[in-house]
């Protein structure tokens, strides 16, 4: 079994390889022509999650663990391009060169939203919404309408450099769609008591959020032609198209934005659903069975709500964390009715790196083999 002991001079050689690559901006093609690695097509396993934190530097534990395939980094897009035209490519370098050392493939989850820069939002409508989950839930903020032109042209010139700096790599598998979001990269949208009267004033229509999201798509396929494209399914206001607040809308939405992106990205598609527990609920709840019904005709994974490491009994009503960690994984993999299930699960990093849970990890990873 893999144990974080002895694991001192590899964690010190990604920590030497994460200096250098913040220091000299090591771009991907170096590393290619460096590691000569190949890839899979098809993202699978188990996935670390790391959430970028500016102040730290990336956690190197993960990309030494052997049970985990991927890595999928948080990032807000405030983080990399405070000045337009300017990004700061080290975080993202750093990512990519360890990932391409450690045979990891990496998903970029870039947050837009809330947490565009400023300079993003000069002369696109904008609202102010409390956020509604996460890192800074409660805070209330400035948030882009989902389909404002200014907001989505900035936001696609920004990942349109992105693909042009990392899209050959091919460590790079996948990037998950954003644009029409607030807090991730999930198609969620803040509707806290009295903000459904603010979007109505603001011209949400469901329709004009299921085009902005269409658009969207083709601007990732464009850009990203090598990578898997993964939309992380939410619901939508529940709002209908003619202003009305309609309480049946959310599902509905939620059916037509995936297929309107399926319709676009068509072999690159990935299904997503970023609320994964072990509470016994979720194995019927409905937006684990919306990814469960794609298993088999898309790629599908799911993405843990939280750590369990810190929060057993929220994830799995058990107090037990490795506990916890396995009955959330039990319910990401189960089967449909065609017998497929997940083709990958992501796990924040506390829990990735915690001595208690590798066996858990051990026993996880074996079901993708």
């Amino acid at each position: 079994m893999f144990t974080l002991i002895g694991l001192n001079s590899t964690i010190r050689d990604i920590r030497v390889r994460l200096a250098i690559a913040g220091m000299l901006a090591i771009l991907p093609d170096a590393a290619m022509a460096q590691y000569q690695h190949t890839f899979s097509p098809i993202p699978h396993g188990l996935v670390a999650v790391i959430p970028n934190d500016p102040t730290a530097p990336l956690d190197p534990i993960p990309f030494c663990n052997p049970y985990v395939s991927g890595i999928a980094l948080q990032i807000h897009w405030q983080d990399i391009e405070p000045v337009q035209g300017q990004p700061d490519w080290t975080r993202l370098d750093q990512l990519f060169t360890a990932a391409m050392w450690s045979h990891k493939w990496v998903q970029l989850l870039m947050f837009p939203g809330f947490w565009s820069p400023a300079w993003a939002l000069k002369g696109a409508q904008t609202d102010v919404f409390t956020v509604q989950y996460g890192p800074g839930v409660g805070d209330v903020l400035s948030l882009p309408m989902p389909w404002d032109p200014v907001y989505l042209a900035n936001w696609s010139a920004f990942v349109k450099r992105v693909a042009e700096r990392y899209g050959n790599c091919p460590a790079f598998r996948v990037v998950a769609a954003a644009g029409p979001t607030s807090v991730s990269d999930e198609f969620t949208l803040p509707e806290a008591p009295g903000e459904l009267t603010e979007w109505l004033s603001d011209g949400y229509t469901n329709s004009k959020y299921i085009e902005a999201w269409r658009q969207m798509s083709k601007v990732y396929v464009e850009d990203f032609p090598n990578q898997f494209i993964s939309l992380s399914a939410g619901l939508g206001l529940p709002i209908n198209d003619l202003g009305q607040i309609d309480h049946n809308q959310p599902p509905i939405t939620r059916s037509e934005v995936a297929e309107a992106v399926n319709e676009v990205l068509r072999f690159n598609f990935t299904l997503q659903e970023s609320n994964l527990d072990g509470n016994s609920s979720t194995t019927t709840d409905a937006d684990t069975e919306f990814v469960l019904d794609y298993n088999g005709r898309a790629v599908t994974g799911y993405q843990l709500r939280t750590n369990c490491l810190n929060n057993p009994v929220n994830m799995s009503g058990q107090k037990d964390p490795a506990v916890a960690l396995q009955l959330s994984i039990e319910n990401g993999m189960q089967l449909n009715d065609i017998g497929k299930h997940a083709d990958y699960i992501e796990i924040y990093n506390e829990d990735v790196d915690a001595a208690i849970m590798q066996s858990v990890l051990k026993w996880g990873a074996s079901l993708f083999w």
